[in-house]
Protein backbone atom coordinates (compact mmCIF):
# COMPACT_ATOMS: atom_id res chain seq x y z
CA UNK A 1 0.00 0.00 0.00
CA UNK A 2 1.29 3.48 -0.87
CA UNK A 3 1.76 5.57 2.26
CA UNK A 4 -0.27 8.72 1.65
CA UNK A 5 1.17 10.10 4.88
CA UNK A 6 4.81 10.04 3.78
CA UNK A 7 6.85 13.26 4.12
CA UNK A 8 6.61 13.81 0.35
CA UNK A 9 2.81 13.49 0.42
CA UNK A 10 2.58 15.89 3.37
CA UNK A 11 4.73 18.36 1.52
CA UNK A 12 2.72 18.08 -1.70
CA UNK A 13 -0.67 18.15 -0.07
CA UNK A 14 0.21 20.82 2.52
CA UNK A 15 -1.05 19.36 5.81
CA UNK A 16 0.82 19.29 9.07
CA UNK A 17 2.41 16.14 10.46
CA UNK A 18 0.23 16.30 13.54
CA UNK A 19 -2.96 16.56 11.50
CA UNK A 20 -1.94 13.63 9.27
CA UNK A 21 -1.25 11.50 12.34
CA UNK A 22 -4.79 12.04 13.57
CA UNK A 23 -6.21 11.24 10.13
CA UNK A 24 -4.14 8.06 9.92
CA UNK A 25 -5.59 6.80 13.20
CA UNK A 26 -9.11 7.28 11.86
CA UNK A 27 -8.48 6.20 8.27
CA UNK A 28 -6.71 2.92 9.02
CA UNK A 29 -8.64 0.82 11.51
CA UNK A 30 -6.59 -1.86 13.22
CA UNK A 31 -7.54 -5.48 12.49
CA UNK A 32 -9.00 -7.34 15.44
CA UNK A 33 -10.05 -4.17 17.26
CA UNK A 34 -13.54 -3.58 18.55
CA UNK A 35 -16.02 -2.21 16.02
CA UNK A 36 -16.90 1.39 16.86
CA UNK A 37 -20.20 3.01 15.90
CA UNK A 38 -19.85 6.41 14.31
CA UNK A 39 -23.35 7.65 15.20
CA UNK A 40 -24.08 11.21 14.09
CA UNK A 41 -20.86 11.40 12.10
CA UNK A 42 -22.33 9.26 9.34
CA UNK A 43 -25.94 10.29 9.84
CA UNK A 44 -25.60 14.10 9.91
CA UNK A 45 -22.12 15.28 8.97
CA UNK A 46 -21.48 15.56 5.26
CA UNK A 47 -17.99 16.96 5.90
CA UNK A 48 -16.93 13.82 7.74
CA UNK A 49 -18.18 11.56 4.95
CA UNK A 50 -16.58 13.70 2.27
CA UNK A 51 -13.26 13.59 4.12
CA UNK A 52 -13.45 9.79 4.41
CA UNK A 53 -14.27 9.60 0.70
CA UNK A 54 -11.33 11.88 -0.03
CA UNK A 55 -8.97 9.59 1.87
CA UNK A 56 -10.17 6.54 -0.10
CA UNK A 57 -10.00 8.48 -3.37
CA UNK A 58 -6.49 9.87 -2.75
CA UNK A 59 -5.11 6.50 -1.67
CA UNK A 60 -6.50 4.83 -4.78
CA UNK A 61 -5.31 7.70 -7.01
CA UNK A 62 -1.79 7.60 -5.56
CA UNK A 63 -1.62 3.81 -5.95
CA UNK A 64 -2.87 4.03 -9.54
CA UNK A 65 -0.46 6.78 -10.59
CA UNK A 66 2.56 5.48 -8.65
CA UNK A 67 4.12 4.15 -11.86
CA UNK A 68 4.32 7.69 -13.28
CA UNK A 69 5.14 9.30 -9.91
CA UNK A 70 2.33 11.86 -10.01
CA UNK A 71 0.47 13.07 -6.93
CA UNK A 72 -3.04 14.60 -6.86
CA UNK A 73 -1.81 18.20 -6.59
CA UNK A 74 0.64 17.71 -9.46
CA UNK A 75 -2.11 16.19 -11.60
CA UNK A 76 -4.39 19.15 -10.91
CA UNK A 77 -1.63 21.59 -11.81
CA UNK A 78 -0.86 19.79 -15.08
CA UNK A 79 -4.53 19.71 -16.12
CA UNK A 80 -5.12 23.39 -15.38
CA UNK A 81 -1.96 24.42 -17.22
CA UNK A 82 -3.02 22.27 -20.17
CA UNK A 83 -6.44 23.95 -20.24
CA UNK A 84 -5.01 27.49 -19.90
CA UNK A 85 -1.98 28.07 -22.13
CA UNK A 86 0.23 30.80 -20.67
CA UNK A 87 -1.56 30.90 -17.31
CA UNK A 88 0.24 32.91 -14.63
CA UNK A 89 1.55 31.23 -11.50
CA UNK A 90 -0.56 33.52 -9.31
CA UNK A 91 -3.75 32.70 -11.24
CA UNK A 92 -2.97 28.99 -10.93
CA UNK A 93 -2.38 29.30 -7.17
CA UNK A 94 -5.66 31.21 -6.73
CA UNK A 95 -7.63 28.81 -8.90
CA UNK A 96 -6.47 25.65 -7.13
CA UNK A 97 -6.25 27.19 -3.66
CA UNK A 98 -2.55 26.38 -3.36
CA UNK A 99 -0.33 28.59 -1.25
CA UNK A 100 2.06 30.44 -3.57
CA UNK A 101 5.22 29.16 -1.85
CA UNK A 102 3.96 25.58 -2.08
CA UNK A 103 3.09 26.06 -5.73
CA UNK A 104 6.61 27.30 -6.49
CA UNK A 105 8.04 24.13 -4.94
CA UNK A 106 5.56 21.95 -6.85
CA UNK A 107 6.39 23.72 -10.13
CA UNK A 108 10.12 23.36 -9.42
CA UNK A 109 9.61 19.59 -9.31
CA UNK A 110 7.57 19.51 -12.51
CA UNK A 111 10.04 21.78 -14.24
CA UNK A 112 12.97 19.57 -13.12
CA UNK A 113 11.13 16.64 -14.76
CA UNK A 114 10.81 18.74 -17.94
CA UNK A 115 7.00 18.65 -17.81
CA UNK A 116 6.30 22.34 -17.25
CA UNK A 117 8.02 25.46 -18.50
CA UNK A 118 7.95 28.85 -16.81
CA UNK A 119 8.63 32.00 -18.81
CA UNK A 120 8.61 35.65 -17.88
CA UNK A 121 5.33 37.23 -18.83
CA UNK A 122 5.55 39.67 -21.72
CA UNK A 123 2.76 41.74 -20.14
CA UNK A 124 4.15 41.84 -16.59
CA UNK A 125 7.84 41.08 -16.07
CA UNK A 126 7.20 40.34 -12.37
CA UNK A 127 4.97 37.43 -13.37
CA UNK A 128 5.64 34.04 -14.96
CA UNK A 129 3.49 32.19 -17.45
CA UNK A 130 3.18 28.41 -17.49
CA UNK A 131 3.01 25.95 -20.35
CA UNK A 132 3.41 22.23 -20.71
CA UNK A 133 6.52 21.04 -22.49
CA UNK A 134 6.33 18.42 -25.23
CA UNK A 135 7.38 15.87 -22.63
CA UNK A 136 4.69 17.17 -20.26
CA UNK A 137 1.98 16.85 -22.94
CA UNK A 138 3.16 13.35 -23.79
CA UNK A 139 3.32 12.26 -20.14
CA UNK A 140 -0.10 13.79 -19.48
CA UNK A 141 -1.67 11.46 -22.05
CA UNK A 142 -0.53 8.42 -20.00
CA UNK A 143 -1.38 10.14 -16.71
CA UNK A 144 -4.94 10.85 -17.90
CA UNK A 145 -5.39 7.21 -18.94
CA UNK A 146 -4.35 6.07 -15.45
CA UNK A 147 -6.57 8.71 -13.85
CA UNK A 148 -9.48 7.39 -15.94
CA UNK A 149 -8.83 3.89 -14.53
CA UNK A 150 -9.02 5.40 -11.05
CA UNK A 151 -12.31 7.15 -11.90
CA UNK A 152 -13.73 3.87 -13.20
CA UNK A 153 -12.94 2.21 -9.85
CA UNK A 154 -14.60 5.08 -8.06
CA UNK A 155 -17.68 4.77 -10.30
CA UNK A 156 -17.80 1.03 -9.55
CA UNK A 157 -17.64 1.71 -5.82
CA UNK A 158 -20.58 4.16 -5.79
CA UNK A 159 -22.38 3.06 -8.98
CA UNK A 160 -22.27 4.92 -12.29
CA UNK A 161 -25.48 6.94 -11.78
CA UNK A 162 -24.31 8.02 -8.32
CA UNK A 163 -20.86 8.87 -9.68
CA UNK A 164 -22.42 11.21 -12.23
CA UNK A 165 -24.70 12.69 -9.57
CA UNK A 166 -21.78 13.25 -7.19
CA UNK A 167 -19.80 15.01 -9.92
CA UNK A 168 -22.74 17.33 -10.52
CA UNK A 169 -23.50 17.94 -6.83
CA UNK A 170 -19.94 18.47 -5.67
CA UNK A 171 -19.11 20.57 -8.71
CA UNK A 172 -20.67 23.57 -6.95
CA UNK A 173 -17.60 23.67 -4.67
CA UNK A 174 -15.12 23.79 -7.55
CA UNK A 175 -15.78 27.44 -8.33
CA UNK A 176 -15.54 28.93 -4.86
Amino acid sequence: MIDYYSPVARQLEGASVQRRSRVRAVARPHPGKQSVKLGRLVEHHLGYLIRRAQIWIFQDFIRTLAEVNIRPAQYSVLLVIEANFGLSQSALARTLGIERARLVHLLDGLEARNMVQRARSKKDRRSHTLTLTARGRSALARIKALADEHEQRLAQKVGLPNHKKLLRLLGVFAHG
